[in-house]
């Protein structure tokens, strides 16, 4: 893809200095001659041949957020209650029976 556009680069050149170089060509002739036979043609040309490739990024892009989402959803599944790091309950002193005791 790249090799046409420097190809038909390279020809447009050639005409923008041949346009610039002739006893009628102007500066401005050879100006618009490289805009309007070589940038607007070649960039809408780019445009349309790099399409499958920004859909192709785009559908890797969302496969790659589907996963990431995927696993995140299914990690919460898995993980405990209390992941979170913090303790149940409170810690109770030591000289307080674990236990109650019957009467």
């Amino acid at each position: 893809m790249y090799l046409i556009a420097i190809a038909w680069m390279y020809v447009v050149t050639m005409m923008t200095i041949a346009e610039a170089a002739s006893p009628n060509g102007t500066l401005l002739g050879a100006f618009f001659t490289f805009l309007l036979y070589g940038l607007l043609p070649l960039s809408i040309l780019l445009y349309i041949l790099g399409t499958p490739g920004r859909k192709r990024r785009i559908k890797e892009r969302e496969h790659a957020q589907a996963q990431q989402q995927t696993a995140v959803l299914s990690s919460d599944r898995i993980a405990p209650p209390d992941a979170g790091g913090q303790t149940a309950t409170a810690a109770q002193p030591t000289d307080i029976a674990p236990m109650r005791e019957k009467l």
